[in-house]
């Protein structure tokens, strides 16, 4: 565990800062290769080697730690699709297909990811309330999206495509990060493409 020596000569805020930083990346190091039942203040003091004290100081329970888990994926996966479709530019297509792209390859980088962003999310409230944001995010997208490129398609059409792979779009990371759609991540992304943009 820290000893008081560890922190000699750092300023109390970056001390902190850097203390919840070790027990967030503890936390998902443990929930993402043992699922939430890994992740008690026990185990994360002990990954983090920090004192149970320093949990208590930034986190109030296991929750609000995997709450903090949860938003610093999700940030990291927000940062690369948005860094990949920049790179990628041109039309709606193209950004549509770069996105689904660097979500399953991100997830599949590391498996972790996808676990924490699309397997687990779905039995702890605290996560699934943070998934349900980060599907609404998505939904817009696609809306936004398929808008630019049909936009002579009805609008009711379009809310339903939008609605339907949204709630899929979690399915689809599962299913490949399990190995069920194959190794083709071309062909999985061509697939996903079109059930967006069906005339393409």
């Amino acid at each position: 565990m820290s000893s008081p020596t560890r922190w000699a000569g750092v300023p109390l805020t970056d001390r902190r800062i850097e203390r919840r930083n070790l027990l967030v990346g503890a936390a998902f190091t443990l929930f993402g290769e043992g699922g939430e039942s890994a992740v008690s203040v026990r185990s994360v003091c002990r990954e983090s080697a920090l004192n149970t004290r320093y949990f208590y100081e930034s986190f109030a329970d296991t929750d609000e730690l995997l709450g903090a888990v949860y938003d610093v994926v999700a940030a990291d996966l927000n940062a690369e699709v948005e860094r990949e479709i920049l790179a990628a530019g041109g039309g709606p297509l193209k950004r549509l297909r770069t996105g689904i792209r660097a979500v399953l390859g991100f997830s599949s980088a590391d498996p972790r990811r996808g676990r924490v962003l699309f397997t687990e999310a779905r039995a702890n409230p605290v996560l699934a309330a943070r998934r349900e944001i980060a599907q609404d995010t998505l939904r817009q997208m696609v809306l936004s999206e398929r808008e630019q490129a049909l936009p002579d398609v009805d609008r009711t059409a379009t809310l339903v495509a939008a609605a339907m792979y949204t709630g899929a779009m979690a399915e689809l990371a599962q299913q490949w990060l399990s190995g069920n759609l194959g190794g083709d991540l071309d062909k999985v992304v061509e697939h996903a493409v079109r059930l967006v943009l069906p005339t393409t």
